[in-house]
């Protein structure tokens, strides 16, 4: 799914215009970024969270070379799954199918 495909179903499921849906995907995608930025965790239950990993500067090598390089400390954005879409990836959920 991509990002517009997102846009077009949140427009037809709150019957809203597609600017207004795009609005609505654009300022939740924001509000994430802005949290992660202020290295707060998101988690929203039954779906998983979000939260940065630290990691310390350590000395890799170049693939192609073989040269010694340093790579600086950083941090990543990391998504955990959440138990309940786990079993429901898996086939285990608790929900019923409407198919």
């Amino acid at each position: 799914m991509t990002k517009a495909d997102l846009i077009n179903l949140v427009s037809e499921k709150a019957a809203i215009t597609r600017v207004k849906a795009e609005t609505v995907v654009n300022t939740i995608f924001d509000s994430m970024v802005e949290a992660l930025l202020r290295d707060d965790r998101i988690e929203i239950r039954g779906f998983g969270s979000f939260v940065n990993r630290k990691y310390d500067p350590y000395e890799g090598r170049n693939p192609r070379t073989g040269q010694v390089i340093k790579v600086e400390p950083k941090k990543l954005p990391f998504f955990k799954v959440g138990k309940d879409l786990k079993d429901e990836i898996n086939g285990h959920s608790k929900k019923k199918n409407p198919v």
